[in-house]
């Protein structure tokens, strides 16, 4: 049986339906993220794990036992939220020590178990500091001791990065993973951010309008995304219109006067579809050498990379190329673009998945 699991978890506000049949199920010391944009469902189905939002329908049980109904302070997780919610008058060693208090643990083991959870996110030389004179990763650190100390069955992470620069976000990302992995606490959090969620990952649950999309390890849902929203909200990807050409076990796209072969076969002779093709699987080259030809409309460079926006028979398309030293193609520049053919995927063009929602 798993460690966490959600069975049909549905939440109503009213007659608006926030989450629509969660099923979930998570591992003892697995890694899970939510991912979505604003008004997905991820923080509302958070919050019903916790136990601060009551669930409309379904259950949830953790390791065994039914909490659908338990109260939140009775439940036990640790909770990192967007804020921190530190005590500002509390001492960085208080606010860890506050959980424990609470459970009205003796002073010396309390004193010990705040040590080590400050030797965790290496701030013990910070404990008497107050959150003020700290700095935004300093005070997400102490967040994440204050919930760990408590030694939680799981930690529920609520946007914990969002409040960092763009490099400290970075940094704190690997971190967080690193902590983690050392505790083996099962963890499950709730970001919009895509690289977020793929990189600390074990697992990434996509939402979109209340419900999980996709539920997969990240390299899964980058590389083999169900839908159209997948493959546009995770990473970027050029989206072309055609129709599923088979003769035999031989099977092409039709695009346009362009036809292309491809190796995805979940589609029937006839069927209208959306290739997809990630911008970075894209490769420039001469004229009449690739599948396309086209033209250089503009070019951005992003250092390690340059993307180039190419006006083509079939519409524009983005490719990503390395900055390796090579000289960059000029705007006006007549190219070929390729790609290979087990790097397309082929998407529903009615956004509807190809077959049920499993949890993998």
């Amino acid at each position: 049986m798993s460690f966490l699991q959600l069975s049909n978890v549905t939440k109503f506000y009213g007659s608006t339906c926030a989450v629509s049949a969660m099923n979930l199920t998570v591992e003892k010391g697995e890694f899970v993220s939510l991912l979505g944009p604003s008004g997905c469902g991820k923080t509302t189905t958070l919050q019903m794990v916790a136990g601060f939002e009551a669930v409309s329908s379904g259950r949830i049980t953790l390791d065994g036992r039914d909490i659908t109904e338990a109260k939140a302070n009775t439940r036990g997780l640790g909770i990192v939220f967007q804020t921190y919610a530190l005590f500002p008058h509390m001492s960085v060693a208080d606010n860890v020590s506050f959980g424990l208090e609470m459970r009205k643990m003796h002073k010396t083991e309390r004193s010990e178990r705040v040590k080590q959870a400050l030797a965790l996110v290496h701030l013990e030389a910070h404990a008497s500091r107050y959150p003020r004179e700290l700095s935004g990763g300093q005070r997400q650190r102490v967040a994440l001791a204050r919930a760990l100390v408590i030694e939680p069955p799981v930690l529920l992470l609520d946007e914990p990065l969002s409040n960092l620069d763009a490099k400290l976000r970075e940094e704190m990302q690997f971190e967080l993973r690193k902590i983690q992995r050392k505790v083996g606490t099962t963890t499950v959090m709730v970001t919009h951010d895509q690289s977020e969620a793929m990189s600390i990952s074990d697992r990434v649950v996509v939402m979109e309008a209340g419900c999980a999309t996709q539920i997969d390890h990240p390299h899964q849902v980058y590389e083999h995304p169900r839908t159209r929203f997948i493959s546009t909200f995770v990473g970027k990807a050029n989206l072309l219109t055609g129709q599923v050409l088979a003769t035999g076990a031989q099977f092409r796209v039709k695009l346009g006067h362009v036809e292309v072969a491809v190796d995805d076969v979940g589609f029937r002779h006839g069927a209208m579809v959306l290739l997809s093709v990630r911008p970075e699987k894209m490769q420039l080259c001469e004229t009449g050498q690739g599948r396309l030809d086209g033209m250089v409309r503009e070019r951005f460079f992003l250092g390690s990379q340059w993307l180039f926006a190419v006006t083509t028979e079939l519409g524009e398309l983005t490719v990503l190329c390395p900055n390796d030293g090579r000289p960059a193609l000029e705007e006006g520049h007549a190219v070929g673009i390729d790609w290979p053919t087990h790097c397309t995927r082929l998407l529903p063009a009615d956004e509807v998945a190809l077959t049920p929602l499993v949890s993998a």
